[in-house]
């Protein structure tokens, strides 16, 4: 296994410390806070890491292919659920983000289905960025957290949302010969 699927791996093993963290009943103790924080953003750091290595050291493989998207999309959609769970975001936005994570999922199989690759688009990287900015802002620890806000906390949800339908109707618009 190559050092860019090692750091893929390392990602999706981060999902479960970062849950535990989260969900544990001392959330609220700040240094319980700053631990989320900190291991929320070493995973999401992983997803750049891993996909330069791969590319610039030529180490593309399937697997990092496969689990590359597959981690990121672990990685958001638990903390969204958890956000939903715990009232810090709606539950209908956490349903449109991940049905939009669902639906390009869908896409790219089909086109696996026709021995086609869906690279990644620039809206969805965009996407991926606005998504973790989101994810963020909700984890600001003290003292960092003196201006989120219940509005912050929409208007980014909301902007994120833009930015995944944009992403999900461009997949569509540019792969329309799948249907």
């Amino acid at each position: 296994m190559n050092l860019p699927n090692k750091i893929t791996l390392l990602r999706v093993l981060l999902i479960p410390a970062f849950l535990f963290f989260f969900l544990s009943e001392p959330f609220e103790s700040v240094l319980n806070m700053w631990v989320v924080l900190v291991l929320f953003v070493v995973a999401a750091v992983t997803d750049a890491i891993d996909g330069y290595l791969a590319r610039k050291l030529k180490l593309v493989t399937n697997f990092g292919r496969l689990m590359d998207p597959l981690a990121d999309k672990l990685l958001v959609c638990s903390a969204l659920i958890a956000f939903s769970a715990m009232d810090a975001l709606s539950v209908w936005i956490t349903i449109a983000l991940i049905a939009r994570e669902f639906y390009v999922s869908g896409l790219r199989q089909l086109a696996l289905e026709k021995g086609l690759v869906l690279e990644a688009i620039t809206s969805a990287k965009l996407k991926t960025i606005t998504q973790i900015v989101l994810i963020v802002y909700i984890l600001l620890p003290p003292p960092l957290d003196f201006f989120v806000s219940g509005i912050g906390v929409l208007i980014l949800a909301i902007v994120t949302l833009l930015v995944s339908v944009y992403s999900a109707v461009e997949y569509t618009v540019k792969n329309k010969s799948l249907f």
